[in-house]
């Protein structure tokens, strides 16, 4: 069989002109002529036998047989443009997709990241935040970072660290609290594990049976934050992943009492098979906790 070769400069010139509608645009865009684009655009037309676009008195309209073609052009270029750009430079770059509760990734993680890029240049990280409830093989992830007891069906899971949880507000909420009790007449907001207050409470010697004020239930705890630091009420949530507010004065911690209800996890489905980039992430948060 004869190798076709392709016409790359009649399809790229094709492409450019199909997104702008123009053959004059899509020559500035690759530094040619307006002459030049039509040409490779015809050229291209004689070899498929087929007109990709109407020639109108301003501009272009593409054709049935043009919109069939143009999603495989677009798809094939952005795949050569990611191919070499992973091996720019001499060495092959790969892409790790990590999934990431919101409180971590913002609170620990995007801080070190720079760090990380910067001893393993060779990894893309693509980044992607949830509330804990994330379908590692349906999204496509090489790791996700989870907060809860390190069991999840098909996983490994390795331990990062303890993430206790204490009363957050405001300087000026804080200031009305003599006791822990106090704080069964205000606001207190909390996330969807309904039982975090009533295990506070108790930790801080409250009775169970002492009447609660409820408030917003929030899927993050960054949404919760965001509601304390507004003033609407009291968020349980973990003080180390909120350590810049606290050392900017934003928030306080009323009181030292704590409770540990799970921890953070660097987790992989066990049927993923391990990648230089990963290995080279794991071991780096490993080293960091």
């Amino acid at each position: 069989m004869v190798r076709q070769y392709l016409p790359l400069n009649g399809l790229r010139a094709f492409e450019a002109s199909a997104r702008h509608l123009s053959f004059t645009r899509a020559a500035i865009e690759l530094y040619v002529t307006q002459a030049a684009v039509s040409q490779q655009v015809k050229s291209l037309e004689k070899r498929l036998s087929v007109q990709l676009f109407q020639r109108l008195p301003r501009g272009l309209k593409i054709t049935a047989e043009g919109e069939a073609l143009l999603p495989t052009v677009t798809s094939s270029f952005d795949q050569m443009a990611t191919t070499l750009e992973r091996i720019e430079g001499g060495q092959v770059r790969e892409v790790l997709f990590l999934g990431a509760v919101g409180t971590f990734a913002v609170g620990w993680l995007l801080p070190k990241l720079p760090e990380f890029q910067q001893r393993h240049p060779f990894v893309d990280v693509r980044l992607s935040t949830n509330n804990n409830r994330v379908d590692v093989a349906a999204e496509g992830l090489d790791f996700a970072i989870r907060f809860g007891n390190g069991s999840w069906h098909g996983t490994e899971a390795v331990r990062l660290f303890d993430a206790p949880l204490s009363p957050l507000c405001t300087p000026e909420l804080a200031q009305t609290l003599k006791c822990p009790a106090d704080m069964t007449e205000l606001t207190l907001l909390r996330s969807y594990r309904a039982d975090e207050w009533m295990v506070w409470f108790e930790a801080a010697g409250i009775p169970p049976s002492t009447r609660m004020n409820r408030g917003i239930v929030f899927d993050s705890s960054l949404g919760m934050m965001e509601a304390a630091l507004q003033g609407a009420g009291i968020a349980l949530a973990p003080p180390s992943m909120f350590s810049r507010h606290l050392a900017a004065g934003a928030i306080v911690q009323p009181f030292a009492t704590t409770i540990s209800l799970g921890s953070y996890w660097l987790t992989r489905l066990q049927s993923r098979a391990v990648t230089p980039a990963m290995t080279a992430f794991s071991e780096w948060i490993s080293s960091k906790v």
